[in-house]
């Protein structure tokens, strides 16, 4: 079976690594000390607090296997250095030409993506639209709502 690729940068490649390191060491140790908690309770088919515990583990190590694949399949992407084209790492400037405002995102893989704090995905309909275009370009964004159209301001 074809694993996808993982598209992260440095700083997420670092995040994900930590957070694995994380539920190998801490996490886990933590829950079977609740386990083991929980078993000296006694009859363990009524017990709850055994019950909430192998859930948490379950979900533990689920993950665990998770970031272990992600990590595998990870295409490390530094900064875009030329900022001639849009890629994944670019931090850009864009121009919503209906309502005249500039937001800036910064280009990540779809694993890092967060839009609180303006990190969209490669693969979101603004991402995909701009990726390879240059500062000055117009480009047209298709989303369920119509279209939307953004002029590049600048490639940081």
């Amino acid at each position: 079976m074809n694993e996808k690729e993982t598209i992260l940068t440095s700083e997420g490649l670092k995040k994900l690594e930590a957070e694995l390191e994380n539920l190998k060491t801490v996490k886990r140790r933590e829950v079977a000390q609740r386990i083991k908690q929980a078993i000296e309770f006694g009859d363990i088919s009524e017990n709850s607090e055994y019950e909430d515990a192998k859930n948490e583990q379950a979900f533990i190590e689920g993950r665990i296997v998770t970031l272990e694949k992600m990590l595998r399949n990870a295409k490390v992407i530094e900064g875009n250095d030329q900022k001639e084209t849009v890629s994944i790492g670019s931090t850009v400037i864009l121009k919503d030409l209906e309502f005249n405002d500039e937001v800036e995102y910064t280009i990540v893989g779809s694993v890092e993506a967060d839009p609180d704090t303006n990190k969209i995905s490669n693969e979101s309909p603004v991402g995909k639209a701009i990726l390879g275009h240059k500062k000055g370009e117009v480009v047209e964004v298709n989303v369920p709502a119509g279209a939307l159209k953004y002029e590049i301001v600048d490639i940081i």
